[in-house]
């Protein structure tokens, strides 16, 4: 999956009203209560789902069923992060569940706080930094909070003591050089020995590569996505794959997935549909990529469905050689409405293929199955859970999508609950250069951020084409940033085109520079609102936003085409010729995709080496100096609602309610009790 995470610049300074709406009628945008919690640098967010009320009662039920099954995963996101991932967060919650001493001393809150930004990381590594949390309470506080506890509410393996289980998680959590980063993307070094991820255990980088080099025959125009579902581990000095699978890695969590997708089928809106849940549920007891490429075929195709999902392996993000998937699922539904925006852009994807400013030796010649929709999430789950992204594109193979085509999802009720919570802030004031960008933004900048998302993912992602020959995986650990940044160019590229207003999707020809904006003010200086002094830019969203930003000032500089300007000692970015900037996204867009068409490796290597990874250290200082007096948090996650079935006194189902009031501690409490099956260690 292609996902789109939204930078988020802003948090909210808004109390709504109160949460006493009725069960399963959606409360209106006033008198919902989106702000759930504030702890470290995050704040959690409900979000909305309108239009459930008005589904079928077969529909409600197979959101019901899905939903289930996208909690199932759970367990297997934070086993990937890492293997002591499990161990810890039951730890924790096991003391905070059951610990009898004061709990209101700042230690008991520091490690509180530690056991939230676990849940909202799935694991002990920052979603987005990536680098390991540092704790605020002792290693002897720990262990006697540890102590406390009936060590039977423990994760304890076989003979072990409450002593010897304290001896060895300690320095995973405590000490920085043991796993210090959950995935590395630092240039020469060993990216697998050097990841704290479970993907990889006792093997190096190449030997990672050469195994998975040896499987692939250049000449298969149908690749299977090598290593996709497995761990590599060596067993008696050999290397060998444990697959994702009934009966292999994962077993028990699978299992149940599976139960509640074969409930789902029995209610699927059509044949179509049933027939994709039923090849997904062979794909997770064979763990047969074959059969993953005949459902990824089947699901892209499928676009009668109003009901829709993801669920499974997917993402290749947290891996730095960009094979193995990370567990995630969303379940959602068709906004219907909304979801006219999306089909002007899709029923146009050759004109903007064919006008994209790209060598025509990139383009594809036929445009392919490129569909879009804006949808209405209902669940998060894994990997999109807390932390969400905004848009998504499937599948990834390459020449599925060249064949088959690809599907896009804008996911407008999580950008609903972001604008909400952003209303009043003070973000704008502190770090925007004038009234005319502020007012801008404040006109425009709802319909061009949820507008560049449509076209980041639903012709960004599935544009170009890779050249025969070219290894879809040649850019490494390279490729992600690349790709991302592709699609952002191509959306902004053509957000600034005349043709989005002819075509009624902009009010006019002024909309465009609100994202223009905010995207190089962004990617220049206020991202780094997310990143620790002295660190580099990791994250390959950031990497990319940075990436574009950089490029088009240093490119432009020469016409000042972009600039930093300084007033009461504060920097702005002042953009002074909207049309240039549109020009220089056009030329970097034509040179990122020749290397993605190419597999030129060192070509995106000098570009994100260059202009993404490095930061200006006197900026950096200034910008989270003005960042912390507006008290904001800048990430966000979610609390997913409950689903509830109702049913009459012989048992058979009436309806399926929705609630909004779960709160964030409760929720992931509630998940681990109810969804929490594998094993401490995998």
């Amino acid at each position: 999956m292609k996902k789109l995470i939204l930078f988020l610049m802003i948090s909210s300074l808004i109390a709504c009203g109160g949460n006493k709406q009725k069960e399963n009628a959606t409360p209106s945008v006033e008198d919902f209560n989106y702000s759930v919690d504030k702890f470290a640098d995050v704040e959690i967010l409900r979000y909305r789902v309108p239009g459930f009320e008005k589904l079928s009662l077969k529909q409600k039920e197979m959101i019901y069923y899905l939903s289930q099954a996208a909690i199932e995963g759970r367990d297997i996101l934070y086993d990937q992060n890492n293997k002591y991932n499990l161990s810890i967060r039951r730890i924790l919650e096991a003391v905070y569940e059951n610990y009898k001493g004061d709990r209101d001393a700042e230690p008991f809150k520091q490690l509180t706080t530690y056991l939230k930004r676990v849940w909202m990381a799935n694991g002990i590594h920052h979603h987005y930094s990536e680098d390991k949390f540092t704790p605020a309470f002792s290693t002897s506080y720990f262990a006697e909070t540890v102590k406390s506890i009936d060590p039977a509410k423990l994760p304890l393996q076989q003979g072990e003591t409450v002593d010897q289980l304290i001896a060895r998680i300690s320095p995973v959590i405590f000490d920085p050089t043991v796993y210090p980063k959950r995935t590395n993307q630092a240039d020469g070094v060993d990216l697998i020995l050097t990841s704290a991820n479970n993907y990889y255990e006792g093997v190096t980088q190449q030997e990672a590569e050469d195994f998975y080099t040896k499987m692939k025959n250049p000449r298969d125009s149908t690749p299977i996505s090598y290593g996709l579902n497995s761990k590599l581990m060596k067993e008696n000095g050999k290397i060998v794959e444990k697959t994702y699978k009934i009966g292999g890695m994962y077993s028990k969590a699978l299992s149940r997935v599976v139960g509640w997708l074969e409930k789902a089928a029995e209610v699927a809106e059509n044949d179509k549909q049933r027939d994709i849940i039923n090849t997904l549920i062979r794909f997770n007891q064979t763990g047969d990529l074959k059969t993953f490429d005949e459902y990824c075929i089947k699901w892209v195709q499928d676009l009668t469905s109003q009901v829709d999902f993801v669920n499974g392996f997917t993402e290749t993000y947290a891996d730095p050689l960009g094979l193995k998937a990370s567990w995630e699922s969303i379940v959602n539904f068709k906004n219907i409405e909304a979801t006219k925006r999306t089909e002007i852009i899709s029923s146009n994807a050759q004109w903007f293929e064919d006008n994209s400013p790209v060598d025509k030796n990139f383009k594809k010649e036929k445009v392919k199955g490129v569909s879009a929709k804006v949808i209405t999430v209902a669940m998060l789950g894994g990997d999109c859970y807390p932390p969400t992204p905004i848009g998504i594109n499937l599948p990834n193979a390459n020449w599925i999508r060249a064949e088959y085509g690809s599907k896009s999802v804008t996911i407008e009720n999580i950008t609903e609950a972001y604008d909400q919570v952003a209303m009043g802030n003070g973000f704008n004031e502190e770090f925007m250069w004038s009234d005319e960008e502020r007012n801008r933004a404040k006109e425009y900048a709802s319909l061009t951020n949820n507008l560049h998302t449509d076209l980041h993912e639903c012709l960004g992602h599935g544009s170009g084409k890779l050249l025969p020959g070219t290894d879809p995986n040649a850019l490494k650990a390279y490729d992600s940033t690349i790709e991302e940044a592709r699609a952002d160019l191509f959306g902004l590229y053509y957000i600034g085109d005349p043709k989005l207003v002819e075509l009624g999707l902009l009010p006019n020809n002024e909309a465009f520079k609100a994202e223009y904006y905010q995207f190089l003010m962004n990617g220049m200086m206020t991202q780094l609102t997310r990143i620790k002094p002295g660190k580099n830019i990791e994250e390959a969203h950031m990497r990319n936003r940075q990436l574009i930003a950089n490029w088009v000032y240093e490119n432009g500089k020469a016409e000042k085409v972009v600039e930093f300007r300084v007033r009461d000692g504060k920097s702005f970015v002042v953009v002074n010729d909207y049309n240039k900037v549109r020009i220089l996204f056009g030329k970097l867009l034509a040179e990122i995709q020749r290397i993605k068409s190419t597999g030129d490796f060192n070509g995106g290597r000098d570009l994100v080496e260059k202009y993404a990874v490095k930061v200006n250290s006197d900026l950096h200082k200034e910008v989270l100096a003005r960042y912390e007096k507006l008290n904001l948090a800048p990430y966000k996650g979610f609390v997913n609602p409950v689903y509830t079935l109702v049913t009459d006194k012989k048992g058979k189902i009436k309806d399926v309610t929705v609630s909004y009031t779960e709160n964030y501690v409760d929720q992931n409490l509630r998940y681990s009790r109810e969804y929490s099956k594998l094993p401490n260690y995998n």
